[in-house]
């Protein structure tokens, strides 16, 4: 390159004055803008202080029926709170929180990816539509609704399944049956998973709605098939979404009280097997003791709700960190 091209060759574009990235800095100037601003953030604050506000009641009313138990709260294998010294503990109502609750999701979450896997890439839209409809109409079905079609549909229908895993499984323990009635954590699982269900297909559906298109017509014009797409295409950029719709149902699985007050034979023992009837969980247990119990047992049912609480932020948190380490595949990152 000689002197006449390097003279001729224009200057850079001048970028933003440092006056100018100051002003931007400093956020909106209009005054739509800085009401927006206010608003969202008075949003952001007010939702801090709010889930600060319930972690210092829950402490404190907990803090008042712990320091009355002269028992272990966290081994218990009773809930007393009427006698002298009160008995009470959450060790059953844990396990059976989490074993309920993995239950519900090993069920649900394959079952929900499939059916938004089928509505996006392989349903054609006149059968798309009307199949989303009625995923749309179950997520607003009442939980109680659920608890009744359970106790009166699905428990008398689930001896023949029992049976079956006794006969073939029941060699594990983990599924021998007693013959008793199929009201137990097994059950209780199998309609967490109904109900969690439509909550992880609606937003694994949408999720995958947004996979770009050109990757995947890229992938179909180098030759791959469909299922090849979505394996290297959809469910990788999905994979967050997948994630967080799963959290979602997990929530209102570890939550859940109608339902599972509805369909479980409750009772403080905790069963090797999943069949026995038995169990309970914290939402169940805060139910159906609540109305009856005094000031003391009260604040003994808030200090389960602590447990229940804390065991929420730990799963939502470890969703967080999970998403943030996949982030490249996040569908805000696309």
């Amino acid at each position: 390159m000689d002197s006449t091209q390097i003279a001729d060759t224009p200057p850079p574009a001048p970028g933003p004055s440092l006056a100018d990235q100051k002003r931007a800095s400093r956020g909106a100037t209009r005054p739509g803008d800085r009401i927006f601003l206010g608003l969202s953030r008075g949003s952001g604050i007010l939702l801090l202080v709010i889930m600060a506000a319930i972690a210092v009641f829950l402490t404190y009313r907990a803090s008042l029926a712990i320091s009355k138990d002269h028992t272990s709260f966290l081994t218990t294998f009773e809930w007393n709170t009427n006698i002298q010294p009160p008995s009470f503990g959450i060790a059953v109502l844990a396990y059976g929180t989490v074993i309920s609750s993995i239950i519900a999701m090993v069920i649900a979450v394959p079952i929900a990816v499939a059916i938004a896997l089928f509505l996006t890439h392989y349903a054609p839209r006149k059968l798309a539509g009307p199949i989303a409809y009625v995923i749309d109409l179950l997520a607003a079905v009442p939980s109680i609704v659920y608890g009744l079609w359970g106790a009166l549909i699905l428990v008398p229908h689930m001896n023949g399944l029992f049976g079956w895993l006794n006969d073939y499984l029941g060699w594990t323990g983990l599924f021998s049956w007693e013959q008793g009635a199929p009201r137990s954590m097994l059950t209780v699982g199998i309609l967490l998973a109904i109900m969690i269900l439509p909550i992880i297909t609606n937003v694994s559906r949408e999720v995958f709605r947004q996979a770009p298109k050109m990757i995947e017509e890229a992938a179909l014009a180098l030759g791959a098939t469909r299922w090849e797409v979505i394996r290297m295409a959809v469910l990788p950029f999905g994979r967050s979404g997948v994630i967080s719709a799963s959290m979602l149902g997990l929530g209102r699985a570890l939550g859940e009280t109608m339902a599972v007050a509805t369909v479980l034979s409750p009772d403080f023992l905790i069963h090797a097997s999943l069949l026995n009837p038995g169990g309970g969980t914290f939402a169940q247990n805060i139910a159906s003791k609540f109305g009856e119990a005094d000031e003391f047992g009260r604040d003994a049912l808030i200090a389960s709700g602590l447990v229940l609480f804390v065991i929420t932020l730990l799963v939502n948190g470890a969703a967080r960190m999970i998403i943030a380490r996949r982030k490249e595949y996040s569908g805000a990152n696309a």
